[in-house]
């Protein structure tokens, strides 16, 4: 991994808990730990994805000027594809760990979406098989 900021893409997820989301986002997805400063934040990484994990007492999880005050959860998602969704499930599932749906099949593959610890959603997705295409 490059330590050049710029060659990184970066996403932020405001998390309930930052210890419990590293452990998470090692554990079972195979990030690595780039700084952590719990309980406000932390950030992880995998290949070129930066993760920043806000907890609430971070300067993310401050409260708007109109009193709204920014949570986990929602629809938007990262999206880490896998070799075998099917085992991926598995696995997870084996953890303990919660699905949103079950796996769906479109034309481009397969996907299905995790929750992390705070409700956040990390699609995994198996990408169909497409033997009309050149490599």
């Amino acid at each position: 991994m490059s330590e050049n900021p710029h060659d990184l893409v970066n996403v932020r997820y405001l998390v309930d808990d930052v210890e419990e989301a590293v452990a998470f986002y090692t554990r079972h997805l195979g990030f690595t730990v780039r700084s952590t400063f719990p309980p406000a934040f932390a950030d992880v990484t995998l290949g070129g994805l930066r993760l920043l994990l806000s907890g609430p007492t971070s300067s993310a999880g401050r409260a708007m000027p109109d009193g709204a005050v920014p949570g986990p959860g929602g629809w938007n998602r990262i999206h880490l594809v896998v070799d075998d969704i099917a085992a991926e499930v598995d696995r997870l599932r084996g953890a303990g760990l919660g699905f949103r749906n079950d796996i769906v099949t479109g034309p481009g593959g397969q996907q299905i979406l995790l929750e992390d610890p705070s409700g956040n959603l990390v699609e995994l997705f198996q990408p169909a098989d497409r033997p009309d295409e050149i490599p």
